[in-house]
């Protein structure tokens, strides 16, 4: 034997011991040619017919063996079993030694014999053999509780998956678990890549060169990179290495990324990039589904690529691109150059194209409040671009208030807060925007109090001026719910139009259907003066006008239920609370599974406004108002209509300035004579102040120290009470009532590129039933009769009257095509309410007939119309409906 002893491990003698000593018989003397790296030691070993004691020692001259073989009889048991591991040639030992020893001669370990063994294989794979240092890999990395189990022939993918989970801290991995995204997670942990740059380079040449056959060109830039102990940076470059794989790419900008990745083929390095993006885009996923770790990896990743880019003088060259946050911020001032205080003819197409470039982005999922924040401005720049509305009686102003100002508002109070970037242009582009519509809503406001001054005097149940007065809610509105089944009322104290409108939002999102008295509009209130709690909500809860305590409210609210012979019950804070494990009280759930109307008072809106709470809000959702889900729950659990409702509205601190000099005990009422920005109302609505008040219209208005907000004032923000009817289906829509879809109740300048759709559908033209004279000659390119629409043309294929013949009951053609027509106006989505809108009585029941539709027209199972979003959405495929029939599709 001339080669080297080879080094042999515990692992490995204990694999040749079981291996042999079934063969052994009675000898009790084991040589084998190799190192103990131990030098000695004993262990036990198991075998099919008992338990044998093994004891190890490293001798490398004829005396040491014959000593250690004379000890090992002399002090041992008898079936003890003594392993020398030596590099002593057999001719040198004599037959007195060899005589005892298994063979009678000194093994040699085979060594990819015993990574078979250790894998529980009979065999294994010749090219395992082939390469020698994957079977020292395996030997050495081989983890405390062995390896997995692989079968009868230990494979090469199998060895070199096994082996790379365990060397690159990756753990044990599956066929399929190993891609280029995992390899990239990999890279940003030190653990793994400080390991792979300690390995032998054939080792690493080894695993390169499989992971490039399994992986891709991913894994040769990664490992190269983790090799020189940079793989931190691999992602980074990926992003930064856009700038010479697009297909614009400058020969400047190629050179200047060869200074931080050179050598690397451009199908390899767009391979590369490709990748790296596709894994940001999976972590963004994650991000938004509240994973902190992947938003964290995001934005470690991105702010190294704006390190290494600056370094190469690429920041410039990298504007357009998806990731960067040097990128979003151009982004960003695109936008804010864009946006004006005084939009002109075709600047609202401007910004709608920068916010597009903004929703693209990548950070922008990780900012969903800047990106809210670019949203609002970009909506209240498209409300300033339409002109000046005409408030022309106090009832046109409430319903545009429900139906558009509110909306407003809404945005308003997200662009008070801002960009949380610290951008001062983008700042300031937002606080001219804010300040231009703030001036708009003020004239409104200051028209609304012109109307009030002449209307409160004479108004009344008998002449309201056409008002949906706030006693009346009950009387107009509840009533009718309640003839279907008995509602919970729900009295959102403080709560403005505009917050309604967020609340509808995502009551509707959350499978609610709201319902209206009014075709295709939402229902307001006008409140009592001055528009304070103690007025309003008793004059709402008691169906008279009256100023009243919580007493008062409750004696009132079930008198006006047992006038109508109905049960009533309403509850306060105080009444709402739960036991430990219950969140709401046993008396209320009890009322609720009962029979009587149930009304409940929730305070949180105008706690807030005390409280300060309010003043930093960018908006408010159910969950921010205590006990709200859990309510909608458990309506929604017993079958129950909702009716949100406030008792007054109100307007928000907004101003650095003390209060006016004209004191009072109130934010936003006083007596005596009227002054700037105020006016003095006099009549059977006005509640205090004996009968005569003096209430601001303009928001800054104040006569109490600062507060988050206040109400009592006479601007629309506090006087319009928002009414809104939910309902858990459709079977509790009164009599004469509509379902109002979220397309109906927003305004056409909130969303991009929305067209307000007709309430009712037009008819199709009939085809003519006389047969066409032929044509003289053929047009080179069809021509679509300008008259007929997208889905008129649709439904007078011969492939949907095909469809058609195997649908029992379809729905008209015109019905059809009026809702192809419509989701086509809508850019393809639609939700289903507005779809049952447009489709009329045939969609009494919407999930039933958009299944009818997507059988006419998904030819073949081709999704070209589908339910989304948990059945609440429709969309309608585009292209695949023009490829599908044939016809275009503008």
């Amino acid at each position: 034997m001339t080669t080297a002893p080879p080094q042999l491990t515990k692992r490995m003698i204990e694999t040749l011991i079981a291996d042999w000593l079934p063969r052994a018989k009675e000898r009790r003397l084991v040589l084998i040619y190799g190192r103990y790296e131990d030098g000695s030691g004993d262990f036990a070993l198991n075998t099919e017919q008992d338990r044998k004691r093994v004891h190890v020692t490293d001798q490398h001259s004829v005396l040491g063996i014959v000593e250690a073989w004379q000890r090992h009889q002399a002090e041992r048991g008898a079936d003890d079993v003594l392993v020398v591991t030596t590099s002593v040639d057999d001719a040198q030992l004599g037959w007195d030694i060899r005589g005892y020893a298994l063979g009678r001669s000194t093994h040699t370990a085979d060594r990819a014999r015993i990574v078979a063994q250790r894998f529980g294989a009979a065999d294994v794979d010749p090219r395992v053999r082939a390469e020698p240092w994957l079977i020292d890999a395996l030997l050495e990395a081989e983890p405390p509780g062995g390896w997995p189990r692989s079968g009868s022939v230990l494979t090469r993918d199998t060895a070199m998956r096994t082996l790379i989970g365990a060397r690159l801290g990756i753990g044990t991995l599956r066929e399929d678990a190993l891609d280029a995204g995992a390899l990239l997670a990999w890279s940003l942990h030190s653990t793994g890549p400080d390991r792979f740059a300690r390995f032998a380079e054939s080792e690493q040449t080894g695993m390169t060169d499989w992971l490039a056959s399994s992986v891709g060109e991913v894994a040769p830039i990664v490992l190269r990179l983790a090799s020189a102990g940079k793989a931190a940076d691999a992602m980074p470059l990926g992003l930064v290495g856009r700038v010479a794989t697009r297909p614009d790419a400058s020969p400047e900008a190629a050179l200047a990324f060869g200074g931080l990745l050179a050598g690397v083929r451009p199908p390899a390095l767009r391979a590369f990039t490709d990748a790296v993006e596709g894994t940001l885009e999976r972590w963004l996923s994650e991000a938004e589904s509240g994973g902190e770790p992947a938003r964290k990896r995001i934005l470690e990743v991105a702010n190294r690529a704006e390190q290494l880019a600056a370094s190469a003088h690429l920041t410039e060259a990298l504007r357009d691109s998806r990731f960067l946050p040097s990128s979003y911020a151009a982004a960003l001032g695109t936008l804010a150059s864009a946006l004006s205080p005084n939009p002109v003819k075709g600047s609202v197409t401007a910004v709608e194209r920068a916010l597009d470039t903004i929703r693209d982005h990548g950070l922008a999922r990780l900012e969903p409040d800047r990106l809210k924040a670019a949203e609002m401005a970009v909506r209240v720049h498209r409300w300033l671009a339409l002109p000046l509305p005409d408030v022309g009686s106090v009832a046109a102003a409430a319903n545009r208030q429900a139906m558009d100002w509110a909306w407003v508002d809404r945005a308003l109070t997200t662009l008070w807060v801002g960009d949380n970037g610290a951008d001062p242009a983008v700042a300031q582009a937002y606080r001219a925007l804010h300040q231009a519509a703030r001036a708009r809503r003020d004239r409104l406001d200051e028209h609304f109090a012109a109307q009030l001054a002449s209307w409160v005097p004479r108004a009344s149940r008998i002449d309201s001026g056409g008002c949906l007065l706030i006693e009346d809610v009950l009387d107009t509105v509840v009533r009718p719910v309640a003839s279907r089944r008995s509602p919970l009322v729900i009295v959102l104290d403080g709560m403005s139009a505009a917050i309604a409108t967020a609340i509808g939002e995502e009551a509707a999102a959350g499978g609610w259907r709201e319902a209206s008295p009014r075709q295709g509009e939402r229902v307001a209130a006008v409140t009592v003066f001055p528009s304070v709690t103690q007025a309003g909500r008793a004059s709402l809860l008691s169906g008279v006008s009256k100023v009243g305590d919580q007493s008062a409210e409750r004696a009132g609210f079930t008198a006006f239920w047992q006038k109508h012979r109905r049960k009533a019950a309403l509850f306060h804070k105080n009444d709402l609370a739960g036991d430990a494990g219950h969140r709401l009280s046993e008396v209320l759930l009890t009322a609720l599974a009962d029979e009587g109307v149930v009304g409940v008072v929730l305070n949180t809106i105008d706690d807030a406004l005390d409280h300060g709470q309010e003043g930093e809000r960018a908006g408010w959702s159910i969950r921010d108002v205590t006990y709200l889900r859990e309510l909608l729950d458990a309506a929604r659990g017993y079958g129950r209509p909702v009716v949100l409702v406030s008792d007054h509205g109100h307007v928000l601190e907004r101003s650095t300035e003390k209060p006016s000099k004209a004191e009072g005990t109130s934010a936003r009422w006083r007596t005596g004579p009227a002054g700037d920005g105020e006016v003095e109302l006099a009549g059977p609505r006005v509640l205090l102040g004996d009968g005569r008040v003096t209430v601001p219209w303009r928001e800054d208005i104040r006569y109490t120290s600062r507060k988050s907000g206040y109400h009592g004032g006479a601007s629309l923000a506090e006087m319009i009470v928002p009414v809104l009817v939910l309902l858990p289906s459709d079977e509790l829509v009164p009599a004469g009532w509509h379902v109002l879809s979220p397309e109906a109740v927003t305004p056409a300048w909130w969303e991009q590129r929305r067209t307000v759709l007709p309430e009712q559908p037009s008819p199709a033209r009939k085809p003519s039933r006389r047969k066409p004279e032929p044509d003289s000659a053929v047009p080179l390119f069809a021509v679509d009769a300008p008259d007929e629409s997208v889905g008129t043309r649709i439904v007078a294929t011969d492939l949907y009257a095909a469809q058609r013949a195997f649908v029992p009951k379809a729905p008209d053609k015109q019905v059809v095509a009026a809702v192809i027509d419509a989701l086509l106006e809508a850019d393809g989505t639609l939700s289903l309410s507005a779809v049952a809108e447009r489709a009329g009585r045939a969609a009494r029941r919407p999930e039933f007939f958009v299944r009818t539709l997507e059988r006419l027209v998904n030819v073949d199972g081709y999704p070209v119309l589908t339910l989304r979003d948990g059945d609440r959405s429709v969309k309608l495929d585009r292209e695949m409906l023009q490829t599908q029939f044939g016809v275009r599709v503008r």
